[in-house]
């Protein structure tokens, strides 16, 4: 299997991603999915260099065309966004197959509209919507900064935002 683990993450590629959660879920590299990221060189260069592994920094565009590569290739990969909606972007409305069925939430800053859940992690209403739908499309959407710290599923969060 070439996706070992699916994360939503605000920061998308930090020495907390590579360390902590591959002793978890082992991989060979990192694809980080958004558009401003990969768009931007400087910021794709950081991206790039932060974690000692295999790092690619993809639009939507770039990860519908290579998907399937990857799903093709020998090498465990982590798939991250920088947000909900460009998960659900990937794995519902591209009906992207991971072959795996859960997704961990990590830091999601406070902002504007948002709804605190945990520490570090709040969630907008678009965002809940996102959330849902990945829910609904059978996955299991875990809170958790590190494993260690998680704080519960989406099932138990998302009465917040108005859903039964």
């Amino acid at each position: 299997m070439s996706i070992t683990f699916l994360r939503v993450d605000d920061r998308m590629i930090h020495g907390q991603t590579c360390t902590r959660w591959a002793l978890e879920y082992p991989c060979d590299g990192l694809i980080a999915v958004n558009d401003a990221a990969a768009t931007n060189p400087v910021l794709k260069a950081a991206y790039k260099s932060a974690s000692g592994k295999k790092t690619f920094v993809w639009t939507l565009q770039d990860w519908q065309k290579k998907c399937q590569k990857v799903l093709d290739s020998d090498s465990r990969y982590f798939l991250i966004t920088k947000n909900p909606i460009d998960m659900k972007k990937i794995l519902v409305d591209q009906e992207f197959n991971p072959g795996i069925k859960t997704v961990i939430i990590g830091p999601c800053n406070d902002r504007p509209n948002s709804v605190q859940l945990g520490n570090n992690q709040s969630i907008t209403q678009e965002e809940a919507q996102a959330l849902e739908d990945i829910m609904n499309a059978g996955y299991e959407v875990e809170f958790a900064l590190i494993k260690e710290k998680a704080i519960g599923n989406w099932k138990k969060f998302r009465g917040q935002f108005g859903f039964k």
